[in-house]
């Protein structure tokens, strides 16, 4: 079986969506084999959200009601979204798409997956440029409708919104945060079914002592299993079968994430949690096909895809996760430890059921036998989060024979530390000597997976003065190697986030000093010394760049430049102190169309963008975090972009 054979339907329609103050509805139809079946994705608020005639709120709307379908772009040779979407929903939409089919393609069909039958196990690999199978359509994208009036929203940097899932990684996420004294929303997604059980216990006990926990319910697990009924090669009886991962679906994280958008702007929120810890952020190759291991909703790439994705709507909002540096051990051991009330809380467990008013766990499935494993190696009774002691000793003896499916060097230090207790026994040989592994008990600061510069400024001293009571120390990877540190006093605790203009060294307002309108913001013309001052003060440098080509007889060649150039310099003098940096201009551009005419000289799309990518990468080692483009001509765009 090729992987065309898995494109089965004709097209998946999506929307408009139905918006009322507290809810949302959208229409998906299946169209397929000259057949038509249709549901419904529903959203509901426990509070008003909306306001139905309001673009943004349209369009709010909209990008929630599609989500669930970016899990469909191998299996469908159309994705039609009708809605309120503008050119960077659309883009961000296709690459989505783009990415899911990949990490599909190779997660479940390519790797074991119990819920195939017929000709799609065992499926052979076929390397290709685009797994997207979907061409995906707007058919709303108009005028009018790319006239959402673009406008930054208004939000305070203290109040964070916590993903919470009753886990362990948004409940530590909420500890950590509340001890700091910040201002916290836990913003609970009620999917239908019985996966609401591994949040209930949490949710229960955030409403009655936060005032600030948010609820939405969705029915998005009764769509995505509409949708597996329908798919020729997922076992009938998928819903009997004992797994701890979906059949199919692996873009789900941002299903909860667009559902709570709509309460993150009503409260003016400027930050979302997501609890992802270490060992969430991965690349592998499968066979010649790059792939993010199926996590790539709960990588730092999806955070940063996310936060940019914000950025240019003007949502004034970023995206991070606390919990990188740490293992799931270390995040099990500060829960325990620290926060036993949350503990308490905690449900991992996607069998779980209801014993009274309380949600228990099955206490055999992997997650429970890796919970018990860890609660117990660190010293804690894993009936603080409801398992009792037939299913605490029945998941210890079940580590003896069976697989964790965690980190490598977590599951040595939990099998290490049940040895040295006395509590289990392990039969080692070759490759499975258990060995100490103390670095999944510290900080570690990975420049891919953990950098420290992954979470704004102000939360840095805070947080990891409060993770350091749980640990001896902090780790950076230096090649292959982990090497100590003094985490409080490095140079890299005070680096800007990204996202989030970092507050200016002198002072805004009316005492501030005036800016020296000659030079002092043209990087071409200051000294080295000048310059290594100036990137202590400023991290935000405008690029103008522009073309030399006809612009009629009565135009200089250089129109083009001359306008990205002088914009740029209007720019930093409308500026507070201190402006952004104005780099150099790059005066050549893609200017093939207009080669017919003397003088013009035309560059390439690759030389551009190449140019362009080589400066951005020069100036953030500068310090630089945000690159601006004044572009001056149209026919840059392409290569910009």
């Amino acid at each position: 079986m090729g992987r065309d054979a898995l494109v089965v339907f004709d097209r998946l329609i999506v929307g408009p969506a139905v918006v009322e103050k507290n809810r949302l509805t959208a229409p998906y139809r299946l169209v397929w084999n000259g057949r038509e079946e249709s549901t419904e994705l529903v959203y509901k608020f426990e509070e008003d959200v909306f306001d139905p005639g309001d673009q943004v709120s349209l369009n709010l709307a909209s990008m929630a009601a599609v989500q669930v379908a970016l899990n469909y772009g191998l299996f469908c040779r159309e994705l039609v979204f009708h809605g309120h979407f503008d050119e960077t929903d659309k883009r961000f939409l296709t690459d989505m798409a783009e990415n899911t089919s990949r990490e599909i393609y190779v997660k479940k069909f390519l790797e074991p997956n119990p819920y195939l039958i017929g000709s799609a196990v065992g499926m052979q690999p076929e390397k290709s440029e685009r797994y997207l199978a979907a061409r995906l359509e707007f058919p709303d994208i108009m005028p009018s409708a790319t006239k959402i009036r673009w406008q930054l929203w208004s939000t305070e940097r203290n109040r964070h919104a916590i993903l919470s899932s009753g886990g362990k990684d948004s409940l530590l996420s909420y500890g950590l945060l509340n001890e700091g004294g910040f201002d916290v929303h836990p913003l609970f997604v009620n999917e239908s079914g019985r996966h609401w059980f591994t949040a209930l216990n949490s949710y229960k006990y955030f409403k009655e002592n936060v005032p600030n926990t948010g609820r939405v319910w969705t029915n998005s697990d009764r769509v995505f299993n509409w949708m597996l009924r329908h798919m020729p090669f997922v076992r009938r009886d998928f819903a009997n079968v004992r797994s701890d991962e979906y059949a199919i679906r692996l873009w789900t994280v941002a299903v909860f994430l667009f559902g709570v958008l709509p309460l993150v702007h009503k409260r003016g929120i400027a930050r979302i949690l997501i609890g992802d810890e270490f060992d969430t952020t991965r690349r592998l190759s499968f066979k010649g096909i790059t792939h993010y291991d199926g996590l790539y909703d709960q990588s730092r790439y999806f955070d940063n895809a996310m936060s940019r994705y914000y950025m240019r709507k003007g949502f004034a909002v970023s995206q991070f996760s606390i919990l990188r540096p740490m293992s799931e051990l270390f995040i099990e051991k500060v829960l325990a430890h620290r926060y036993p009330e949350l503990l308490n809380q905690q449900v991992s467990c996607h069998a779980a059921h209801k014993e009274g008013e309380r949600i228990r766990p099955c206490g055999r499935c992997e997650k429970c036998r890796r919970i018990v494993g860890m609660l117990t190696a660190v010293g804690v009774d894993p009936g603080l989060c409801g398992y009792s002691a037939s299913q605490i000793e029945y998941c210890l003896k079940s580590i003896e024979t069976m697989d964790i499916h965690q980190e490598s060097v977590c599951v040595s230090q939990v099998k290490f530390l049940l040895r040295e207790k006395g509590i289990l026994q392990f039969k080692e040989s070759g490759k499975k000597m258990i060995r100490q592994r103390l670095e999944v008990l510290k900080l570690r600061f990975d420049p891919e997976r953990s950098p420290i510069d992954e979470i704004p400024v102000d939360l840095r001293p805070i947080l990891f003065g409060i993770l350091l009571k749980h640990t001896d120390g902090a780790l950076f990877r230096a090649g292959r190697e982990w090497r100590e540190f003094d985490l409080m006093n490095d140079p890299s605790m005070h680096k800007p986030y990204a996202f989030e203009q970092a507050p200016p060294a002198r002072a805004r307002g009316s005492e501030q000093q005036p800016v020296d309108k000659e030079k002092s913001y043209l990087w071409g013309e200051m000294t080295w010394p000048e310059a290594e001052q100036r990137f202590e003060e400023v991290d935000i440098a405008l690029l103008p760049v522009g073309s030399i080509e006809q612009h009629g007889p009565h135009l200089p060649l250089d129109t083009d430049a001359f306008d990205a150039e002088y914009l740029a310099h209007k720019v930093a003098e409308a500026c507070s102190s201190p402006p952004p940096l104005v780099l150099p201009l790059i005066s050549y551009g893609i200017s093939y169309e207009h080669n017919s005419f003397k003088g013009t000289i035309d560059i390439r799309n690759q030389t551009l963008s190449n140019l362009v990518y080589d400066i951005g990468m020069s100036v953030a080692r500068n310090g630089i975090c945000k690159l601006v483009i004044i572009n001056g001509h149209g026919g840059n765009v392409p290569a910009l972009n």
